[in-house]
């Protein structure tokens, strides 16, 4: 088997708020919205939005209701740390910066190295409007 992920699901608080957010980012991670869809499982109280590319298919969904008002925190246990996406190249990052600011993104760390990661590794950090963390990573030489 190949480690390759196939789909990302992540819970967001509010859909319709981080629907228009993530409408704004995941165009510049290379999603086509023309590519994206959306459903409900009402059993389940689960609403879905679906950004497919044909690496990997990243969605958003609404809470249950008994978890709406919970905060959102990337210690908690079963929690997601962060989403880091690779780029191409440190200039593709430092192209892409302002148009993650521009999109509404709270820059976490600015485009740098960090050494602490890696002698080469080059990032930037950012949050969504609830506090889901994103990193886009360039490190030279690296595997892929």
């Amino acid at each position: 088997m190949q480690p390759i992920i196939d789909h990302i699901q992540i819970t967001v608080k509010d859909l319709d708020s981080a629907e228009a957010f993530y409408d704004r980012l995941m165009p510049i991670l290379g999603f086509d919205l023309a590519h994206k869809a959306k459903g409900k499982v009402p059993a389940h109280e689960f609403e879905v939005v679906e950004y497919y590319h044909p690496a990997l298919i990243f969605a958003i969904n609404s809470p249950r209701s008994a978890f709406k008002n919970d905060s959102i925190h990337r210690r908690k246990p079963g929690a997601l740390h962060h989403l880091a996406f690779k780029a191409s190249s440190r200039n593709e990052i430092d192209e892409l910066y302002p148009l993650i600011k521009a999109a509404g993104a709270h820059i976490v760390d600015v485009p740098k190295f960090y050494p602490q990661h890696g002698e080469s590794y080059y990032a930037l950090f950012f949050k969504d409007q609830e506090g889901i963390k994103y990193e886009l990573v360039f490190e030279e030489g690296r595997m892929g």
